[in-house]
């Protein structure tokens, strides 16, 4: 039952990604890409202080105890919505957003197949190789509506 749950909150997260990813890219051609990038960002950091102000229930001091690389996140962040900014008036939020789901499943699949970040190894199998080939065909097929041949 859970499980379901989880999914259909992924497929939300998903369906978010896709709107901020149109919606930044319109921002990004009347405004500059950097700015809408820092505009997103900012009405986010406003969003999220008034999340932990009133329903965070972690400690935010001790940040400044973990380990740096565990900070990285922000600058990422920064570089998939400028990128994003950039590439969806260019060539559409379908193909940008295709694009993206190839980059973060052959991460994912490499990350889990060393144990990276879990405290389990999946291995990669010919049932990942054979969903990451069959995810490459569409990109492919997604991104073709793209191309004018002739």
């Amino acid at each position: 039952m859970y499980m379901i749950f989880y999914l259909l909150l992924a497929i939300i997260g998903g369906t978010c990604i896709g709107l901020q990813a149109g919606i930044n890219g319109v921002l990004g051609k009347r405004i500059g890409v950097i700015e809408a990038s820092f505009v997103s960002f900012f009405i986010g950091t406003i969003i999220l202080l008034l999340l932990v102000i009133f329903a965070g229930k972690g400690d935010l001091l001790k940040v400044t105890n973990v380990p740096k690389w565990q900070l990285l996140g922000g600058a990422l962040g920064v570089a998939y919505v400028s990128i994003m900014v950039a590439i969806v008036p260019k060539i559409g939020v379908a193909s940008a957003i295709t694009a993206v789901i190839v980059g973060q499943l052959f991460i994912s699949v490499t990350l889990d197949h060393f144990g990276i970040f879990t405290n389990q190894r999946i291995p990669i199998d010919w049932y990942r190789i054979s969903g990451l080939a069959l995810l490459l065909v569409s990109l492919f097929l997604i991104f073709k509506g793209n191309i004018k041949w002739f």
